[in-house]
């Protein structure tokens, strides 16, 4: 196989772990006090058995939460960490822009600092210092081109660090969520170089927490937890898995949370909880798929043709959607005291990403007088990689088309 058919990146059986001390010594007074003192230690593993490909020219994301061992994984593919187990190939030349200030010299004025990391990563000297123009220009720092890094600000290092990054034109980039530090505009021309190099063929790897990111750029993505590789496919598959995994874990049990209630108590809600499509329990729902809200209802008193409803709220304690029997049907009959009821409600889930509540009431007919009410008794997520800043995500048409439409002659009632 030759160099240029041969993947980009091979990760074949890696594993890095660290030795943490149970007791750790700071001083010299504290070792000279007890030289003998045997200090234990566990093995924390932050990557195991790591297996994957990454192909020439492909972006590639790598996902999870913290402590899942993605950043470890990255300085391992850049040479920073030495392997405990496995093998790594890397096909071309590598630019890293993985932790901030790394490669810079403090005490250096950019033009000294960019030369040098340019050399660094592989270019001539006589390269580096042709590029030093566009790497100054690319980071909007030419009034400070003379001042020392120990007074840059975290903001200026990350643009200098990725103008360099970016210049230096390397076949293999690859990506810590540094960017997370820099201004709005940077970021967007942080994503506009990603763009430019994308088209242009280059391998990337981007380790982030932005599923949005992850969404619009990568061909493929890899999930990790504690150590391990969960899955590894398609960027929007990836993407919902890990919000799942992670708003399942914010989320608890999925008990509902204790909250305020209101009503005479002739009717109590005594539990609430979701189901996704396939009928199991949980607090994250992925946009686009099919969910049901089931409540249990417990009669203290005989009611005929209470009204039951359900409100979602969102996290601004807004009202997203609700419904209710009186709008559907008033007649919901007669409940003698310690009979039990269970209202379904079952929907696609059109809400927006983000976190909302549900909140359930039973009343008498027709709304009058509150039995029971629970407000955002019952917290829960709708999951996806897209946030459109709306309370819903609708299927919607949209177009943009050169020309202009003439709008069409009002009808004239007669």
């Amino acid at each position: 196989m030759d160099a240029m058919s041969a993947p980009a990146i091979v990760v074949d059986g890696v594993s890095k772990h660290f030795r943490r001390p149970h007791e750790q010594m700071h001083t010299f007074k504290e070792r000279a006090l007890h030289p003998f003192r045997r200090r234990s230690h566990d093995e924390f593993v932050a990557v195991r058995g790591a297996s994957f490909t990454v192909e020439r020219g492909e972006f590639f994301g790598i996902v999870g939460r913290n402590g899942s061992g993605k950043s470890t994984l990255l300085k391992l593919i850049a040479g920073i960490y030495k392997t405990d187990g496995g093998e790594i190939w890397v096909n071309g030349r590598m630019s890293t822009f993985i932790e901030l200030g790394v490669g810079f010299n403090p005490d250096l004025a950019a033009r000294d600092n960019v030369i040098l990391n340019g050399i660094m990563l592989g270019l001539t000297p006589g390269e580096a210092r042709a590029r030093y123009e566009r790497v100054i220009d690319f980071a909007e720092l030419r009034e400070f081109e003379n001042l020392k890094l120990k007074n840059y600000s975290s903001g200026m290092h990350v643009r200098l660090a990725f103008a360099v990054m970016v210049q230096v034109d390397a076949d293999v980039l690859l990506v810590d969520e540094v960017l997370a530090v820099g201004d709005a505009s940077f970021q967007q021309k942080c994503f506009d170089e990603f763009n430019r190099l994308r088209d242009e063929g280059k391998t990337i790897i981007l380790v982030t927490h932005d599923m949005s990111a992850v969404r619009r750029f990568a061909h493929r993505a890899m999930l990790m937890e504690r150590g391990d590789v969960v899955t590894v496919g398609d960027p929007e598959l990836v993407g919902n898995q890990y919000l799942q995994m992670n708003f399942n874990r914010d989320t608890g049990s999925g008990t509902p949370a204790p909250t305020l209630r209101f009503g005479n108590g002739r009717a109590q809600i005594t539990d609430i909880w979701i189901e996704d499509a396939g009928g199991n329990t949980t607090n994250a729902i992925p946009h686009g798929e099919e969910m049901t809200v089931r409540a249990l209802i417990d009669f203290r008193e005989r009611m005929e043709h209470p009204t039951v409803g359900l409100a979602v709220e969102t996290h601004e304690q807004g009202t997203a959607f609700a419904t209710s029997t009186l709008w559907a049907d008033e007649y919901t009959g007669v409940f003698e005291a310690g009979e039990s009821a269970t209202l379904t409600v079952r929907f696609r889930n059109v809400l927006s990403p983000g976190h909302f509540y549900l909140s359930p009431s039973v009343s008498s007919r027709g709304g009058l007088e509150l039995a029971d009410h629970r407000p955002r008794t019952l917290p829960f997520y709708s999951t996806g990689t897209l946030s459109t800043g709306g309370f819903v995500d609708l299927d919607h048409e949209l177009r943009l088309e050169h020309g202009v439409t003439a709008r069409p002659a009002a009808e004239i009632a007669s």
